[in-house]
């Protein structure tokens, strides 16, 4: 019988699926959007927003739990800095799962899992033209100070 299984075991021994979960979920919040399979989402989604739920407080006993967790100081910092804050009105559901369709190879369905506050950069052309011909005109105005 399969009752209470209290999570996916991604067909791994515990050393490779601790460090599967430690990669990608630093690729998450380096990131804020990764693609992956479908189970593989699932099962990273409960690790991270574990983790965000524990950024929400920044104390010593927090950061030494995410820091167990996730091996990468920057990361760790950017969580508790920067992921946390925006976060912190939020009671949960702090990530997102898109799906994307099936891999052609093994028919595995693909996903992407991002923080719900990701805003995809559209490459707006008319912001990139101003801030363009702001930089253009600012260097002007410098080289007019020098002579």
């Amino acid at each position: 019988m399969k009752h209470r299984s209290g999570f996916n075991a991604l067909q791994r021994r515990s050393a490779h699926r601790k460090a599967l979960h430690r990669n990608m979920v630093t690729s998450l919040f380096r990131h804020e959007r990764i693609r992956t399979t479908k189970v593989k989402a699932l099962a990273i989604r409960r690790t991270a927003e574990k983790l965000i739920t524990r950024a929400k407080i920044d104390n010593v006993h927090n950061r030494r739990i995410v820091s167990a967790r996730l091996f990468d100081e920057g990361i760790v910092a950017k969580l508790f800095t920067d992921i946390a804050i925006r976060m912190k009105e939020r009671p949960g559901g702090y990530t997102r799962i898109l799906k994307l369709g099936e891999r052609p190879g093994d028919a595995s369905e693909v996903v992407i899992l991002e923080l719900v506050d990701y805003v995809l950069d559209t490459g707006d052309a008319s912001a990139k033209a101003s801030a363009k011909k702001e930089r253009k005109e600012s260097r002007k105005a410098a080289a007019k100070e020098e002579k």
